[in-house]
This record gives structure tokens, sequence and C-alpha cells, in this order.
């Protein structure tokens, strides 16, 4: 056991060096330049003007797309702090404590999902695509649909900055930090890993031995964030117990989540060559045929696509949010059995913001795996505790940003009803995209463009009832209530 886990941990060490080493920080780049210096571009912002610590400015959050809404969700329904003192409460004072404030939010639904760049050797692009998020939170462009042909330039500023991706976390928050200090703003920035970090910790007792497991994109899981934050916090917080991570890339179940066709089309009742999720042949993320029972897919009405008959399949596609969660808990848990470790799984950080939509899933799926038995044997039980904890990174971020604007006097007196809410789509006037269809690059596009070529690829437009879809926004409804409230607001506009 122990030359395995040695072997383990010089793999995931060689992998997480490689990983780092093309993870360089952009300091001075044509998008940098073209923000700061280049007034005739569209993404000039005339920093020298900039409102800063005005406590009267929304606070920015942005996502990869329409998974940010959960961190959103959880910061406009957090109660964790009296709001006349802003002293913490346990049980809070019955109001919630960003009322007063507002919110833009930006999900760059046509560059997603984030966390496939790194497996294509575009890190640099994903960067690229992270700063223009926070550029254009911090400046005043938009458009008012994807037809449009001029841009507006009312949209407010901003006075903190929430990165609630955690691969854009990952990748990008160093770069937009040193992006924000070149540019001579004081604004915070906040993301997500430390926060969830800290939550699955504090599941954990300070001499207990633990597994943490951390379900992401694959783009998080190579930049090795979390594992690194979790020895970080551990030393920093005196945890003194043996504390373990394993990783599971979650490849095409963000995607999934946001209707992303390259990995789930409901309209499909056979195979596809156009497919990028867990198959019997992707190399990338393998759905093993010896355990195909252990999975415990459902085949009903389409959400598994095979070829031959469901008991012995040649070819296997995921075609349901539900068994993409199904697949990826059960290749987190036969990482951890072949592990050979003595030490259970304690908690799972679900580090990626659409993943909370669907805790219940989650949630029955680990209870599935705890009493699944194989020859009358338990194939889990003794890998896992019996009531797995759920870590939702977004409720710690709530709490550090309500610090922040706390210690810096920054709390407004207005009203979280005027939040706003943009989403990217293609920019059809830019011939050099090539699409799918109207709202969709090509996967090949969009995984093959370069750093540095400046354009606007996208454009970035109020959430209305053509850029999100009826099922999303049902979902939304059902799932986030106050936040699709002022979702629906932002649509009424």
């Amino acid at each position: 056991m122990k030359k395995n886990f040695v072997i383990s941990a010089l793999v995931l060490s060689l992998f997480g060096f490689f990983a780092c080493s093309n993870n360089k920080v952009l300091q001075n780049t044509p998008i940098v330049d073209k923000i700061l210096n280049d007034e005739n571009s569209f993404f000039y912002i005339d920093v020298k003007n900039y409102p800063q610590k005005d406590k009267s400015l929304p606070i920015g959050i942005f996502d990869s797309g329409t998974g940010g809404l959960t961190v959103l969700d959880a910061m406009i329904n957090s109660d964790n702090f009296n709001n006349e003192s802003h002293k913490p409460e346990i049980l809070g004072d019955k109001k919630i404590d960003f009322l007063n404030e507002s919110f833009i939010y930006l999900g760059d639904k046509a560059n997603m999902p984030y966390g496939d760049y790194s497996g294509k050797n575009k890190t640099d692009l994903l960067k690229e695509h992270i700063i223009k998020d926070a550029q254009f939170l911090l400046g005043n462009k938009y458009y008012k649909s994807q037809n449009a042909k001029n841009f507006s330039s009312d949209k407010s500023p901003i006075k903190a900055l929430v990165i609630a991706c955690n691969t854009a976390t990952a990748y990008g928050k160093t770069d937009v930090e040193q992006f924000i200090e070149k540019a001579g703003l004081d604004i915070k920035v906040i993301g997500v890993i430390d926060a969830g970090v800290r939550g699955a910790l504090e599941k954990i007792s300070k001499t207990d031995n633990a597994v943490i497991g951390i379900m992401a994109t694959a783009g998080t899981v190579a930049s090795n964030g979390y594992p690194n934050t979790v020895i970080e916090q551990k030393q920093k917080l005196n945890y003194l117990g043996e504390i373990i991570t394993f990783q599971q890339p979650g490849i095409g179940l963000a995607g999934a989540i946001d209707g992303e066709k390259d990995y789930l089309d409901a309209s499909l009742t056979a195979v596809r060559k156009d497919y990028h999720g867990p198959s019997f042949t992707n190399i990338d993320a393998i759905i093993d045929k010896s355990i195909l029972k252990r999975y415990n897919f459902d085949f009903s009405n389409n959400k598994m696509l095979f070829v031959g008959s469901k008991e012995n399949p040649t070819e296997i596609q995921i075609n349901s949010v539900d068994n993409y969660i199904k697949y990826n808990v059960i290749s987190l848990l036969e990482t951890i059995k072949s592990s050979k470790t003595s030490i259970k799984l304690n908690s799972v950080i679900l580090g990626c913001t659409h993943y909370p939509f669907f805790m219940e899933n989650f949630k029955n799926e680990f209870n599935f795996a705890y009493n699944y038995k194989e020859n009358g044997e338990y194939i889990y039980r003794n890998f896992m505790v019996e009531n797995i904890s759920l870590v939702d990174p977004a409720i710690n971020t709530a709490k550090e940003l309500y610090v922040y604007l706390d210690e810096n006097n920054l709390f407004n007196n207005g009203n979280i009803e005027n939040s706003e809410f943009f989403i990217s789509v293609p920019n059809l006037e830019n011939k050099n995209n090539k699409m799918k269809d109207a709202y969709n690059f090509t996967y090949d596009y969009k995984y093959g463009r370069n750093t540095g070529e400046i354009q606007e690829y996208i454009k970035n437009v109020p959430f209305s009832d053509s850029t999100i879809s009826n099922d999303l926004m049902e979902r939304l409804k059902e799932q986030i209530p106050f936040t699709y409230k002022l979702i629906n607001n932002n649509l009424k506009k």
C-alpha cells in the first residue's frame, strides 16, 4: 500500500508540475495592453477615472456559463451575519446579508466549458477569456442583443469581483489580480477554491484522518489547485491528521448541465460522431465495460445511447445529466478503491459551480454506492463514510465577500432587485468565427483559436428569452427561485 501511495504521489506531483508549467501568469499580453493603453480598442477602459471604493457600485461575478448562478444564489440567500453589527451569527438575523447590494453577473457560455482548454494545450487562450470576463465587469460596454450592430455604454462598473468558476479561479485568479494591480485599481478578487477547501476541512476534526474527494472539470483537476490548497490550508489551520485528496475530472458534466450539444442532446436516439463525453472509446473519459453494472446507468428515454444491446453494448454514450453524475461518482470511488488506502472518504468538494444544481443527484449516487453489493459483498463501503458531506464552495465565498465589504466600509444602501444578468453569445458579425449554429462555435474552432489575436469573438448581452432556453429557466425557477426572480426581472426590462 505504501509503495502504491508513493508512486501515486509522484505521478500527481509530476502531473501538477507539468500543469503548472503551462500556467504562466499573463503580465504583459496583447489583451492587457488593449484594455489599458489602446483608446481605439473595444476593450479599452479608462482606468484613471475609475470610481474606486464607491459603495454604491454593484458586485461583479462571472462564470463560464450559468453554473455560477449557484454561487450568486448562495450569496443572495446567505444569512450568516447581523446586518446592523456585521458580526457573525449562527442563526443569522432573519435578514439576508446582501439585501441592499446589487450584482452584475456574466456567464461566458459561448466559450465554455472552460475545463476543456487545458487538455487542448490552450490555457493561454483560457486566460485571455478570463481577462476579458474581468474587463467586461469593470467596463461599461455591452450589446442589447446578439443582432445589435452597436454596443451600449451605460453598464455600471463594480466595487468587488467574484470569480464564480473553479477552473477560472485555478488558472486565472492570479492573472486577474495582477491585471487589476497593473491598472492601478483597488478591487478585491475572490475565488471559490480557497472557500471550498475551508468548507471541506470544517467537516473534519483537527486530529482525524480523512479523504477529501474533489469533483471538478478536467481543467481544474489538471491545475492541481484544490490538492495544493488542501495542503496549504491544512498546515495553516494546524490539522494534525492525515488528509488525502483524490480528484475526478468531470469531462462533459458541466457542458451537459448547460445543454452543450457536444455532450448532451436530448433529441438523439442513436450514438453520434460529434460526441465528446465519456464512452468506451474516449481515452480521456473511459466508461469501464467490466464494471458497467456499478454505474447504475438509466437507459430509459435515450438517456444512454448505445450500439448493440444495453446488456452488452459495443459502444455507449451518456445522454443525461444524471447519468453523467453516476459515471463520475463511481469513477471517483473506483480511484479511491484501487489506491487501497485505509482512510475513508469523508467529504466531497463539488468543485464546479454547475454541480450544486444537482446536489440531490450526487447524494443519491453516493448513497447507492455505499449500499451497492456484488456477490453479497459491499464494493465501496470500506472506502467511504455512510453520509458523505457534499461541500458547495459558494457558502464560504459569500462569507468572504461579506467580511471584505465590512472591513472596507463598502456596504451599499441599494436594492438587490437592481441586479443584472449577462451571457455571452457568438458575434455573428465576426467573419472569422466558425459556427455550428447561431449560438455555438464549432468544437474545433472553440478550442483551436490562438491567444493574442484580439477580436470580438463574442457579444455579452442581457439574459433574454432567446439566449436562455425555456428548459434552463424552468430548472432555475425550481432550484434557485430567488435568483430566478431576479433574472426574470432582468428579462422584463
